[in-house]
């Protein structure tokens, strides 16, 4: 503990604000991108089925009840995130479902089954699984990690992270944007 005074009490608190700030980053930008998930899962709900049962991980019978839980799971947390109450389990539980995301993208792509569709809600569950993807996962898991033990933001501390969580879903947006046209038919040849 710092002791108030000390002369190294202003460089510790500005780091334990900015480990909070970076908490509060993570928790709204990862909530939100929950909440878009979970959204184009439920105006597609009719496709899930088919997304999850493509990955081949789950038995037959598990698919629908997986299919039917995971929007409603996705958007719970999301806005569970969003709230910033009890962060740390929030944040927990985050990281483990893209962790979970992250290793049945990853496991399809060593059986060389890229071609199948993420199911990441967004354009239709239209895009193809692909190492970004599986790597976007995996740093939204990690900038979680400070949400898991640092108090909350004060005040204007708490709007700015609010702000910057706004940034980073548009930057996660943006950058599923850039995977899917890169692996889109309409892309230029590359090459080599």
């Amino acid at each position: 503990m710092i002791a108030l005074g000390a002369p190294d009490a202003a460089p510790a608190a500005i780091g334990l604000m900015a480990v909070a700030l970076t908490g509060r980053i993570a928790t709204v930008g990862v909530g939100l991108v929950f909440v878009s998930a979970a959204a184009g899962k439920l105006r597609h709900r009719v496709l899930l089925p088919g997304v999850i049962a493509n990955y081949r991980l789950l038995p037959p019978a598990l698919v629908a009840p997986v299919a039917s839980a995971l929007p409603v799971a996705e958007l719970v947390l999301g806005a569970w995130l969003l709230s910033g109450l009890m962060a740390p389990p929030a944040a927990a539980l985050a990281a483990l479902l893209l962790g979970i995301f992250a290793w049945a993208m990853a496991v399809n792509l060593r059986r060389g089954r890229g071609h199948i569709d993420c199911g990441c809600g967004h354009a239709a569950l239209r895009q193809p699984l692909s190492w970004p993807l599986v790597m976007r996962n995996v740093v939204l898991a990690a900038l979680l990690l400070p949400a898991l033990a640092i108090a909350p933001l004060p005040g204007q501390a708490w709007l700015l992270g609010a702000a910057g969580g706004i940034v980073l879903f548009l930057l996660v947006q943006l950058f599923n944007a850039i995977v899917a046209l890169a692996g889109s038919p309409l892309a230029p040849a590359r090459k080599g």
